[in-house]
Order: C-alpha cells, then sequence, then structure tokens
C-alpha cells in the first residue's frame, strides 16, 4: 500500500450496490472503483447499503467515501444528507443539487430559468391522468415524443411514443416507476453526452462522447451490455460547436449547484445542430461500458487516476460546528 496514498485520504468507503432499480450497474460501478483505488494504494473498502445498516456505516470510521451509488438513497441527496450529519466527506454534489438532478422535471425548470435549452415537456400525475389528457400530450408536443419516469436513471421506465395509439401502453410503463411522468419532446439528432469535473469557476468540461445505439435505441441493454453501441470520443464536431456544446454543459452542471463531477447528456438537433440539454447525472456510471472513463481517457487520464481525482474532491457539504465532534 502507498503511504502517501494512505496517509492523504486515510480510510475509504466505496459506497456501492443500494437498493435502487441500479442496483446491478452500481455494483459493477463500485468494484472497478473499489479495485482501481486499491491499485493506486488507497485503503479502501467495500460498503454496501443494502446489506449493512446505517450504524454500521457510522461505526466503520471512514475518513472520506466514494460514492459509486446510482438512482435513488444513493444519488438523490438522501444518503448525503445521512454523510453530511455523520460527519464523513463524500464525492460528488450535495445535498440539495443531488435531490435536484435526480428529478427530470425541477432539473429542466432550473435550467429553462437560467436560459439553457431542454425539450419541451408536460408533466402528468401516474395515477390520475385521464385518457383525454393523455391524448392532448402529442397535440402540444408532436410525435414521436418521449416518456419519462423523471426519478429512475440508467433508462429505467423510459418510453417512444410513435403513435397516439402508443400513449396508454408508454405511459403506463412509465407510471410504474414514479408518481409522476414527464412527456418531452422528441429531439431528432446525434446523442452526446459531456463529463465535467470541478465545482463553481473551476468546474471543466471533458473531451464530448457522441453515442451511436443501434437503430438508434440507447436503452439499458445497449447502454450497459451490448458491444454493438458505437461510441465516439472525441465526438466528432467542429471546435466551434464543441466548445459551445462543453460550455453549456458546464452552465447546466453550475445552474442546480453541482460539484465534483456529473455527466451532462444532450441531444443536437440534426435539423440545425442546435443543442438541448436532457439530464444531469451526478453520480455517473464507472463500469466498462461507462462514458466518464471514456472521457478521461481521451484527455490523458487513466481510468485509475480519474478514480483518485474524483475522491480528492470529496467534501462536506456542510461545515461542522467546531465545538461538535463525530462519535
Amino acid at each position: 500500500m502507498s503511504a502517501n496514498m494512505a496517509n492523504e485520504f486515510g480510510k475509504v468507503g466505496v459506497l456501492f450496490g443500494g437498493r435502487s432499480a441500479e442496483r446491478e450497474v452500481s455494483l459493477m460501478s463500485g468494484s472497478g472503483v473499489l479495485k482501481a483505488l486499491q491499485s493506486k494504494g488507497v485503503d479502501a473498502h467495500p460498503f454496501d447499503p443494502a446489506e449493512r445498516s446505517l450504524a454500521e456505516l457510522a461505526a466503520e470510521k471512514f475518513d472520506r467515501v466514494f460514492i459509486a451509488l446510482h438512482g435513488r438513497y444513493g444519488e438523490d441527496g438522501t444518503l448525503q444528507g445521512v454523510l453530511e450529519q455523520l460527519g464523513i466527506a463524500y464525492t460528488g454534489s450535495g445535498v440539495m443539487a443531488s435531490s435536484i438532478a435526480m428529478d427530470k422535471v425541477m432539473t429542466k425548470r432550473i435550467w429553462l430559468s437560467h436560459g439553457l435549452p431542454t425539450p419541451r415537456f408536460v408533466v402528468l400525475d401516474a395515477k390520475a391522468a385521464t385518457s383525454e389528457e393523455l391524448r392532448q400530450v402529442p397535440d402540444d408536443l408532436g410525435l414521436p415524443l418521449m416518456l419519462k419516469a423523471p426519478h429512475e436513471g440508467s433508462t429505467i421506465g423510459i418510453s417512444k411514443v410513435v403513435e397516439y395509439s402508443d400513449m396508454s401502453d408508454g405511459f403506463a410503463h412509465c407510471a410504474k416507476y414514479d408518481d409522476v411522468v414527464l412527456a418531452e419532446e422528441f429531439i431528432a439528432g446525434r446523442e452526446l453526452t459531456v463529463p465535467v469535473l470541478g465545482k463553481g469557476r473551476t468546474a471543466s468540461a471533458l473531451p464530448i462522447v457522441e453515442i451511436r445505439a443501434p437503430e438508434g435505441n440507447y436503452d439499458y441493454q445497449n447502454k450497459y451490455f451490448s458491444d454493438d453501441t458505437k461510441y465516439l470520443c472525441p465526438a466528432p464536431l467542429d471546435e466551434e460547436l464543441t466548445k459551445r456544446i462543453q460550455s453549456l454543459a458546464v452552465r447546466a452542471f453550475n445552474a442546480i449547484g453541482s460539484a465534483g463531477w456529473a455527466r451532462v447528456d444532450f441531444m443536437l438537433r440534426a435539423s440545425d445542430n442546435e443543442p438541448f440539454l436532457l439530464e444531469i447525472n451526478t453520480s455517473p456510471g464507472m463500469t466498462g461500458h461507462s462514458l466518464v472513463p471514456m472521457a478521461a481517457k481521451a484527455a490523458g487520464v487513466s481510468y485509475e487516476d480519474l478514480c483518485v481525482k474524483i475522491l480528492k474532491s470529496a467534501a462536506l457539504e456542510l461545515t461542522p460546528s467546531k465545538n461538535w465532534t463525530p462519535t
């Protein structure tokens, strides 16, 4: 073990697994992060909140933790709040930004308030939306359109509506995952994603990744398990457009108060090369198929060094009282 790394970071917990719909992906992400940190000499230990209690988390006396949890109970601000209470520095965004980013509707509202481009949308009550309301959505947004469970990630709870007749089944699918359903204008074009590292004025974008999925269907299978999905990094865009999209990513990151690292997803409209913000992930995947490590590699940063860089950014959003000491 590297004494330097052990002294710098102390005892580190890698939190992964959890009990969200994205548990399987989180297990892959966390295993990779744990192995990478250990290979660099960090005193890193696994911790699965689905299998161990919060009391055990406190008892471990971690000096800092790397959050490799995805989805609810790990990426949504709840765990961040626990870590604030325990006085354990953690990677990624704080309580508020994590909570906002987990809600695609609230994220879009904040982006719009900052003058940032995002597709037009309608919010539907998952339990009470009427058939007439469903029929009205394609009239308002046009066809095709997207239906999304706004508190899920990893393409879970998403349906594409091509015809009016698709609305009912698509809505029912998404409604299984959430209390509301986000209906969103479909932007035909290229799918891009931009990782951002840092905080505030120090935040900077990594190279852009373009995603080319089979038949344009970047679903759960194609995202994590398919070798047919093609990734182009850096994305083949001219310099001016590249800088514009990277700047939008940083502005979107800062608009919701993100910190540490995140990944901002875009659609680039084919008709006029206009970029539209889709969502921001404040605890992105770190699997073998994941996009943040891919972009880092294109910038000359290895997976292992990326993990260390993210771990270095671990912090507490709120400064504990000087008179208070963790027990």
